[in-house]
């Protein structure tokens, strides 16, 4: 074999053994992909059905729910506009309230109940995710254009 055909040889399995690499990071990477969705953007449909994706908005006053002798929790995520249902097994931050933000991961299910895996708490009153924040924005101003095209229809 020539010099020339042995380096050609070495480039091509180079080639290949960094195209493995590059395929095998991507799938990780979207396996691993965890999207953030509203109460409204859920109800909406806009969410995957059985894929973790998370849900933003404020814990629903009044809707914290224990259940007895267990650490399953249930609660309603609102973001003013939609309510999601959320089920979640385990002990909840220490600055988890009721009418405070909330990020909860997990899963949705045909139901409409979302079963959390994890639970964030904001950790302080002034903070929100940007996401959070932009995506309550908007379902405030579409809750706002919806009632005002409900006041001028005759």
């Amino acid at each position: 074999m020539k010099a020339r055909h042995r380096r050609l040889a070495w480039i091509g399995a180079g080639v290949v053994v960094l195209g493995a690499a590059a395929a095998l990071v991507l799938n990780a990477f979207q396996s691993n992909l965890v999207f953030f969705f509203t109460p409204t953007q859920v109800a909406a449909k806009e969410a995957p059905q059985g894929r973790p994706f998370r849900i933003g908005g404020m814990v629903e006053t009044g809707s914290l729910a224990r259940v007895p002798n267990t650490v399953d929790v249930k609660f309603v995520v609102t973001d003013s506009v939609q309510r999601v249902p959320v089920v979640y097994s385990g002990l909840l931050p220490d600055l988890f309230k009721e009418g405070k933000g909330v990020v909860a991961q997990g899963t949705l299910r045909a139901d409409g109940t979302f079963h959390a895996t994890e639970v964030l708490a904001k950790h302080d009153e002034n903070y929100m995710p940007p996401e959070a924040a932009a995506a309550m924005d908007a379902a405030h101003k579409s809750k706002a254009m919806s009632m005002s095209t409900l006041k001028e229809a005759p």
